[in-house]
């Protein structure tokens, strides 16, 4: 199981009058196909204002033409005990995952275990990061990898979900990065489940400047982390709705990673930001990943994922 810290809920110890997010979230995909699950629990903190939940399930399946996908409001939140974050009955902790949403659109209901995995990724570079106001996003994943069991029951078809990798995530702040760009891969080709990527790109406002793009991540190559980005390292990015290609300068390996899914593969979504602005968010979590690492000390290594890579851009939402 990651640490507390790791898991532990921000939004309790809130100070007053300031906004705040908060989700846990994971991913699981099948071990050959490129079929996958993505559940998110979150709550949102207006400034001075009262927390409150959603619950949002998303089933990928590139063999069908689109992704099934509902978001409700959850109530309120409660945490502890057995629960990083509770709505009710439904429950994402060290346990596992219990929950159920339903609209005109999706019926979803789930309960998933996991099992192992690598130990935490904090993706920010200094501990203080963490706790200091800035960056306003804070970013972790408690566990980079790891197994999933259970089953999921989407509009009334059950899915059997067993030995399925994964990971779980967990990220709050009081404001959504400007843009940004989540990269997860794991099920390399011909790799063990010692590989994997987890790496978010992120642009900053800064009053009336936008920083420009800063990534902060982690390639696991055979179980050695090799450290990505941070400050100071320029990142190449090209980035549209469904593929991008980021060149990511990193502690001994530069790694460039293009990822790529069709259209009809990704699930849109607003997500709102706790002063109400809006950002746009593509997401698919079965998109294709090729990765080229370019190490000081050795010969290149390509490693491929089809259809188990994660991609995710969110922009602001300037449409009216």
């Amino acid at each position: 199981m990651p640490d507390d810290d790791a898991t532990t809920a921000r939004w309790p110890r809130l100070r007053a009058g300031r906004g705040h997010y908060e989700s846990w979230y994971l991913r699981a995909v099948h071990p050959t196909e490129p079929r996958g699950l993505w559940i998110r629990y979150t709550v949102s903190v207006p400034p001075g204002g009262t927390p409150t939940g959603q619950l949002w399930c998303t089933w990928f399946d590139r063999s069908v033409p689109h992704p099934r996908a509902v978001r409700i409001d959850a109530g309120p939140p409660a945490s502890g005990n057995d629960a990083w974050i509770r709505f009710g009955e439904n429950v994402f902790g060290p346990d596992g995952v219990v929950g159920e949403a339903r609209s005109a659109e999706c019926a979803a209901r789930w309960s998933l275990r996991f099992t192992g995995g690598a130990e935490p990724l904090r993706h920010l570079p200094k501990p203080w990061m963490y706790t200091a106001r800035l960056p306003r996003t804070k970013l972790l994943s408690p566990l980079p990898t790891t197994v999933f069991d259970g089953t999921l029951e989407i509009d009334g078809e059950t899915v059997d979900i067993a030995g399925w990798p994964g990971m779980v995530g967990h990220n709050w702040g009081e404001q959504h990065a400007e843009q940004w760009i989540w990269l997860h891969g794991l099920g390399f080709a011909d790799r063990g489940t010692d590989t994997w990527l987890d790496l978010a790109v992120g642009r900053i406002r800064v009053g009336p400047v936008t920083t420009p793009w800063v990534a902060n991540g982690v390639l696991s190559l055979d179980g050695e982390r090799i450290r990505l980005g941070g400050l100071g390292r320029r990142v190449a990015v090209t980035a549209t709705d469904d593929r991008c290609v980021v060149r990511v300068p990193g502690a001994g390996a530069t790694v460039t990673a293009s990822v790529a899914a069709p259209p009809e593969a990704f699930v849109e979504w607003d997500y709102a930001n706790p002063d109400g602005s809006m950002h746009r968010v593509v997401n698919c979590s079965v998109a294709d990943l090729d990765l080229r690492v370019e190490r000081r000390d050795g010969t290149p290594v390509a490693l491929t994922a089809a259809g188990r890579a994660a991609y995710e851009l969110g922009r602001p939402d300037h449409r009216s």
